[in-house]
Order: structure tokens, then sequence, then C-alpha cells
């Protein structure tokens, strides 16, 4: 038996297959925690972090949210888990790239829930400074930013083409349709912002510029109708949300 069948037959069992659907579950619950902190940015009531770490920890200020917290964590390290398996089973080199790209960002995600989990905070810092601090550093810094702009690109691309739909089994509704349509074309939108942020910090050498989504919204909120601006993103959000709980029924796995 090849390790790549052993990976596709892994990724039929009932324990993986059901630890992904938590795991979009699990995402679902985050960008709703993100559409809220997002909205208390623009009304100028929000003092956690407008991002990952922050609405995780948000959720986990109160008893019964860290038990939920729990939940997601073992939601995000099982999806994770699965699309490393998937990445393996793939035949195509793009398709294998992609799903270890996910693999990556569940990974991340049950880290940084980890670290609300045992009360670490943020302030340890990025390692951007470093980088800003030579020429190649810079130039790395700068191609990441774009990269980042290239997947929001592909988000807002993904979500105008209904290419989401493709994910899934079945069509889940044409209310989640929608709601895939805004919640991709406001994420795509808000990961945007934090590439061409990056990029601004690789080629001014400002580390406080590529701290990511946190200071991307708030960099919208200073902006003349940046209210405006972070309602609508946070409409994305909800809508990504409503999506990824649909995502848990319906998707291919």
């Amino acid at each position: 038996m090849t390790v790549r069948s052993a990976a596709d037959r892994a990724t039929d069992h009932p324990l993986l297959e059901r630890g992904a659907r938590l795991g979009y579950a699990a995402s679902g619950v985050l960008h709703l925690l993100l559409a809220w902190v997002t909205v208390r940015l623009a009304l100028g009531s929000g003092g956690e972090e407008a991002d990952q770490q922050g609405a995780l920890a948000q959720l986990g200020s109160e008893g019964a949210g860290r038990v939920l917290l729990v939940v997601l964590l073992i939601g995000f390290v099982l999806l994770a888990l699965w699309q490393a398996v998937d990445a393996i089973a793939r035949g195509e080199a793009s398709d294998r790239l992609k799903a270890a790209g996910k693999a990556v960002v569940y990974a991340v995600l049950a880290a940084t829930t980890v670290q609300v989990l045992a009360g670490s905070g943020s302030g340890g810092g990025t390692p951007t400074a470093g980088l800003l601090g030579s020429g190649v550093g810079r130039v790395l810094l700068g191609v990441a930013g774009l990269g980042i702009v290239a997947v929001g690109g592909y988000h807002a691309v993904k979500g105008w083409r209904r290419g989401f739909l493709d994910d899934l089994r079945r069509h889940p509704g044409r209310a989640v349709e929608r709601a895939g349509q805004v919640g991709y074309l406001g994420k795509g939108f808000a990961l945007a912002v934090v590439g061409v942020l990056v990029v601004v910090a690789a080629v001014q050498a400002d580390p406080e510029r590529a701290e990511g989504m946190d200071v991307a919204l708030r960099t919208l909120a200073g902006l003349p109708f940046g209210a405006v601006l972070l309602c609508l993103i946070a409409l994305g959000f909800a809508g990504y949300g409503v999506y990824a709980f649909a995502r848990a029924r319906f998707a291919k796995v």
C-alpha cells in the first residue's frame, strides 16, 4: 500500500470526516465572533484586538465560553489533520499545495486557541521587525504582502463567481449562497487590506503596519468613512460564518 492510497483511505475515516465538519463549524463560530468584534470597533466600543486572537479571547472571557474554546480547538486540530492527509492523497500538485496551505491555516488557528486558553497575550511581538532590519528581509516581507493580497483577490473572485459551491456536495439554498458570496467578498477585501499594509511596511520599514488584521481594521477605522467600511467587513465575516456552518453540513469530505 502506497502512502497516497493510505492517506486516501484515511480521509474517509468517520473520525476525520466528523472532525473536518466540526472544524468548519468552528470556523463559522470564529467568523461570527470576528464580525462582532469588528462591529464593536466600528462603533468605537471595542478594546479587544480585532483579529482571530481577540475574537477567541472575547469568547473565552466567560466560563462557558472556555468550554466552547476547547470544542473549537478540537475542531481546528481535526480539520488541520484532515487537510494534511488530504494534501497527501491529492493527485494534482496545485490541489496538494492548496490543501497543505489550509492545513497550516487551521493549525495556526489551533495554536492561537491554545494561547487564549493558556492566557497568553500577543505582547510577544512579531518577527517582522527582524525582517525589516535587512534589505533581503524587506523584500521577503513585501513578497509575503503581495501573496496576502493575492489570497484576498482569490477569495473575492471565488465569492463573485460562487466558486465556493464547488466545495459542497449539494446546493445549500439561495440564502446560504448569498451569505457565501458576501462572506468571500468581505473576507477577500479584509485580507487585501492586510496585504497592502504589509507591503507598505516593507517599503517604509515600519513594523507597526505589518501587525495583521487588527492593525488593518484599525487603519480603516481612521478613514473618513471607516465605520461604514468596518460594518461592511463585519457583514462579510458574518456571511462567511453562516456559509461555514452550511459547509460543516454539506462539504465534500
